[in-house]
Formats: C-alpha cells, sequence, structure tokens
C-alpha cells in the first residue's frame, strides 16, 4: 500500500460544494492500494499511522502520536499515487489496484481506523474530491507498505 500522511493543523474533503469530511489537528492521510495488496497489509498501515509520532512534544520534539494529541485522522483514496512518470509525460496509473479491490482495501483501511480510533473523517472513494489542508510544519511521509 501506498499512503502520503501529512500533518495538518486542519483538514477537509470537499464534494460538489459539500463538505464530506473534515478534521481539525491531526493527519491527512492518502491511500492508496496496489494489486498485490492484502487486508493484512490495510490493518498494518492504520496500526503504522495511529503509532507514527510526528507531533512536537513540549520540547519540540516529534515524540507524539495523533491520540497524544487529541487529533484527528482524515483518510482520502488517491489512485494516483501509484503514478509512473518514466515513460513520456502523461503518468500511466496501472500500478494501482483495480477499482473493485481498491475500494475494498480503502474501505478496511477506513473501518479498522474507526475501530481504534475516536476521531475519522472520509472523502467518498472514486469521487471529484477537492482537498483543503493547512500542512502543520510542513510536515509531508511517504509510506510504501509491502507484505
Amino acid at each position: 500500500m501506498l499512503a502520503l500522511v501529512q500533518r495538518v493543523a486542519e483538514a477537509r474533503v470537499d464534494i460538489a460544494g459539500r463538505t464530506v469530511g473534515a478534521i481539525g489537528r491531526g493527519l491527512l492521510v492518502l491511500v492508496c492500494a496496489e494489486p498485490a495488496d492484502t487486508e493484512a497489509l490495510a490493518d498494518k498501515l492504520v496500526a503504522k499511522l495511529l503509532k507514527l509520532r510526528i507531533f512536537s512534544d513540549e520540547a519540540g520534539k516529534m515524540n507524539l502520536d495523533v491520540a497524544g494529541v487529541n487529533g484527528g485522522l482524515l483518510i482520502v483514496s488517491q489512485f494516483t499515487l501509484a503514478a509512473d512518470t518514466r515513460g513520456g509525460n502523461r503518468p500511466s496509473f496501472t500500478g494501482a489496484a483495480p477499482a473493485a479491490q481498491g475500494r475494498a482495501l480503502y474501505e478496511r483501511v477506513v473501518a479498522t481506523a474507526r475501530a481504534s480510533h475516536p476521531v475519522v473523517a472520509t472523502g467518498e472513494f472514486g469521487a471529484d474530491m477537492q482537498v483543503a489542508l493547512v500542512n502543520d510544519g510542513p510536515v509531508t511521509i511517504p509510506m510504501t507498505l509491502r507484505e
């Protein structure tokens, strides 16, 4: 699985002018499933996100996880993370999982997160979304998880 994690002061997802998901302080997580990904890997991603210590403590060190700052998770499907730009000027997205598999794994990530964390908001799989955020730091971390 591929993920791009951004530490945010706030973030939201709008679809057709309507906000469908929003958080204050926390993590905006863009998620992309790849063909070899499994439910176990989706669960591993959530566990990693919840333990990721990228929030500053009293000493200014990145030492706290999202729960430690009472933060939220905003999880958004993003198949373009699998873009292959090696060929020409038009990216290929063949590295992303097929839509049905991608949806199922995205929904698994969301369900696992909701079972483990009190504040979880989402976008909508396959929708044309507008994502607004205030990146805090900025802190942006790419993650690749494989079996």
